[in-house]
């Protein structure tokens, strides 16, 4: 072969110059295509349930600190409830990573409004809009940020609290909840909730159902956070435990009454 005889004879000489050659000719070196960066097209380390209610004087919202990887709950003092400017809270189920992602875009948007300095600030109506675009937008390039957010705030008087999926599903409701929330706890928020709950009736119900979800939820931890935001201000919780039951008669004996049963 020509090659062969370009190298004296010497195989392997002449086996690394055909390596070399471009299939293009002597003129292009060979080389593979790059592939585009995918980083969390699937989720890796995610967040369970984040539950919101309005009650008399402002908006509550509740979730546990667990960051799952897979099924094993990796780590144990994720925050995922976010203060957002003087009168918004923002609490995200799904990848950690995208949620950091996120909150650092609103940290820019709160920023750039300050800096207008026209005596305005953004309030959870228009925060909440403004990250309904962002997630259908990143939803149509086919590299959703994958978090459903729950977001709650009060501006002049008026609540607000809504949600977003990542893909750009929104809503606004008197309670809403994501995850295992959406089928463990609003079936309670709907018996229960009423507008004029007090504070303490607030927590309360959080805590119930929070608790049915630690039960419930193999990505759920006995370690949680409240956010309560009213005209006065934000306050988050440090992160507590609830008191639990094992000793209920559906744990001790969870086959009972099962056909078929192991």
């Amino acid at each position: 072969m020509a090659w062969a005889k370009e190298n004296g004879g010497n195989n392997k000489a002449a086996e690394l110059n055909y390596v070399d050659r471009s299939l293009d000719g002597p003129s292009h070196n060979f080389s593979l295509m790059p592939t585009p960066s995918k980083h969390t097209q699937y989720p890796y380390v995610t967040g369970s349930s984040v539950l919101g209610i309005k009650y008399k004087d402002g908006i509550l919202l509740a979730s546990d600190t667990a960051g799952c990887y897979g099924s094993t709950v990796r780590y144990k003092s994720v925050e995922r409830l976010k203060r957002i400017g003087d009168n918004t809270i923002l609490g995200a189920s799904g990848e950690i990573s995208d949620f950091q992602a996120i909150t650092n875009l609103l940290d820019e948007l709160i920023t750039e409004d300050w800096m207008w300095d026209d005596g305005n600030k953004l309030g959870p109506f228009e925060i909440h809009n403004y990250l309904n675009r962002v997630m259908y937008n990143r939803r149509n390039k086919f590299d959703p940020l994958w978090n459903s957010l729950v977001l709650g705030g009060i501006k002049k008087g008026k609540k607000y609290l809504g949600m977003v999926s990542m893909i750009g599903v929104h809503f606004q409701d008197n309670h809403v909840a994501t995850g295992f929330g959406n089928h463990l706890a609003r079936p309670i928020f709907r018996d229960e909730w009423k507008e004029d709950m007090t504070l303490e009736e607030g927590v309360k119900l959080l805590e119930k159902c929070l608790l049915v979800l630690f039960y419930r939820d193999r990505s759920a931890i006995n370690k949680f956070q409240m956010a309560n935001v009213t005209e006065g201000g934000i306050t988050i919780t440090e992160p507590f435990a609830l008191k639990v039951n094992w000793e209920l008669e559906a744990f001790r004996n969870p086959t009972k009454g099962a056909e078929g049963s192991w």
